[in-house]
């Protein structure tokens, strides 16, 4: 059996699709998505319907994001924060155009089932941005922490490697999990388009709602699939650019 875990989809349903051949999934495969499936390209809920499908073929862990939880609420009370419209929370509504109230709150209810975060048997933690407490997720205040905090990505960072996992200047937060699998931060941040690890946290959103791919890596062997950029996969549109791939183009002398 193999164990993928999925970075960032961002509304971008032909980079999941393209993905998912890549995979060459067997049917014992476990598929762990580590959130933000909405907002940014203009198949947001064409991705939910989706994911909701392949759950019935594959073993399938839904973590949520923040853009899904802001998603969700609107499911929910039909009233969109500011906050979301600006975040691409505009394209996700123009996705729903040609869906039923049933069909809503079949994802509404897809939404509500998403985990705050998995733990497997192997002590390897996923979820979507990162956790607070030195005594671990379970002893995490505030649970939007899980999808919203970037202190633990940046943490990870700024670790000297040399540091032993027994010394005193070691984080107590990374001490709890043999390995830690976000999104949340593109990778693009830090002038990768590739997963990144440092210490034992791996980034696995390589900016699939800007310029980036899509990405998904077997947790075990580290093992890299990647897609083509979701510009190149949505030419005409701008995801949360500032302009589209055609644009680009049509700029260039």
């Amino acid at each position: 059996m193999k164990t993928f875990a999925i970075g960032d989809i961002h509304g971008g349903l032909r980079g999941l699709e393209e993905l998912i051949k890549l995979l060459k999934l067997g049917d014992n495969d476990r598929l762990i998505f580590l959130g933000d499936y909405v907002d940014g390209w203009s198949e947001s809920a064409q991705v939910i319907d989706y994911l909701m499908q392949l759950s019935k073929r594959y073993d399938c862990i839904f973590i949520k994001g923040n853009h899904d939880a802001w998603c969700e609420d609107w499911l929910r009370t039909a009233r969109a924060e500011p906050v979301w419209l600006n975040h691409g929370g505009k394209r996700t509504i123009e996705s729903y155009s040609g869906f039923s109230e049933d069909e809503k709150k079949e994802h509404l209810e897809f939404f509500e089932r998403m985990k705050m975060y998995h733990l497997d048997n192997e002590n390897r933690l996923f979820l979507h941005a990162g956790f607070t407490s030195m005594h671990g997720i379970t002893q995490e205040v505030s649970k939007s922490t899980f999808y919203y905090d970037r202190t633990l990505w940046e943490m990870a960072l700024t670790m000297d490697k040399r540091i032993e996992k027994n010394s005193e200047l070691y984080p107590k937060r990374l001490m709890h999990y043999d390995e830690i699998f976000i999104g949340h931060t593109p990778t693009l941040n830090f002038n990768s388009t590739e997963p990144m690890n440092a210490i034992n946290v791996w980034n696995v959103d390589t900016g699939a709602a800007f310029f980036g791919k899509l990405s998904g890596i077997n947790i075990d062997s580290k093992e890299v699939f990647q897609t083509q950029t979701l510009m190149e996969l949505y030419p005409n549109e701008r995801g949360r650019n500032q302009l589209s791939l055609k644009e680009i183009l049509a700029e260039k002398p």
